[in-house]
């Protein structure tokens, strides 16, 4: 029998830099966004609607935290109840952000099905590895993965408890293309046990054959189930321009498809997170267009068992 998807809102900016003039980024309206597209139709989808974040605090830099480091921990906890309800009964949950701190929501969710044995696929063309004391942002958005796997120990990093969200054994990281911004985190990333599977490899190698290495690491023999957390970025810019921070190259959509389909069928996917998509710098909605094709071709009735 086909598994039903399971829709929630996260139309948060808290985790993710201000623009250059110092307003709030738009990327907490790309739910509404979206589902104007007809995203929901589309999938045939269960729709649980949006959990509202709190208000924007740090539009300067704190010194020594994250910006908005409790709104952060505390949106994360009530979006992750949200997020529990959609996969609770064998539902693909789809959560739209929003920035990428929403990941650490979905992991908590999850941990309730996987527990230890959490996996994580993390497409991003950035590693967001950093701590508090490398990013040059202070944005959550840019430390998402290193929090999420405890490289970071701060209350952001600790969810979970004295364990970290997912291990790094468990965890891959595909589409980075940053070679050039150590301040991503890039030398601890490199002595981390994460799967790092760059831009160019993903472009290169056979979409099926890098699938499989994947599920490898984040689906091991033990392991009872993975999240799959998708930043728009890694896409080319020449597909999706609307998004926070684009980097040059990257993968068209069809060669993203070609990866994340064998990911997203897989039986102990738990579900999928789409991020940092700023409708305000979509004016003519080409970048919501694309996305919502993207999740059409990935969560389409009848493709997900």
């Amino acid at each position: 029998m086909a598994r039903a998807v399971a829709v929630v809102g996260a139309p948060s900016n808290i985790g993710i830099r201000p623009y250059d003039d110092g307003v709030a980024r738009h990327v907490n309206r790309a739910p509404a966004v979206l589902r104007q597209r007809g995203l929901i139709s589309r999938l045939r989808a269960i729709d649980l609607g949006d959990v509202t974040p709190p208000a924007y605090q740090d539009f300067t830099r704190p010194a020594d935290r994250a910006r908005n480091e409790d709104q952060v921990i505390a949106y994360s906890r009530a979006l992750a109840e949200r997020v529990s309800a959609a996969i609770a009964h064998g539902q693909f949950g789809l959560v739209i952000g929003g920035d990428c701190s929403i990941v650490l929501a979905c992991l908590l969710a999850a941990r309730k099905k996987a527990g230890d044995a959490l996996g994580l696929v993390y497409a991003d063309a950035h590693a967001d590895y950093a701590t508090a004391e490398e990013s040059r942002s202070g944005s959550a958005a840019s430390m998402a993965l290193a929090m999420a796997t405890g490289r970071d120990h701060t209350p952001m990093s600790r969810l979970a408890g004295a364990m970290s969200l997912v291990h790094d054994r468990r965890t891959a990281l595909i589409g980075r293309r940053d070679a050039h911004q150590e301040w991503y985190g890039l030398a601890a990333l490199a002595a981390s046990s994460i799967l790092d599977v760059p831009s160019v490899q993903l472009q290169r190698d056979d979409g099926q054959y890098l699938a499989e290495l994947t599920l490898d690491h984040v689906a091991q023999p033990d392991g009872r189930g993975f999240w799959i957390q998708v930043d728009a970025d890694v896409l080319d810019p020449a597909a999706m321009a609307a998004v926070d921070s684009p980097e040059p190259g990257g993968v068209t959509p069809r060669e993203l498809l070609r990866v994340l389909t064998p990911l997203v069928r897989h039986p102990r996917a738990l579900g999928l997170s789409l991020t940092t998509y700023d409708p305000a710098l979509d004016p003519d909605r080409s970048c919501a267009r694309r996305l919502v094709n993207l999740l059409e071709a990935l969560l389409a009735p009848g493709l997900l068992h």
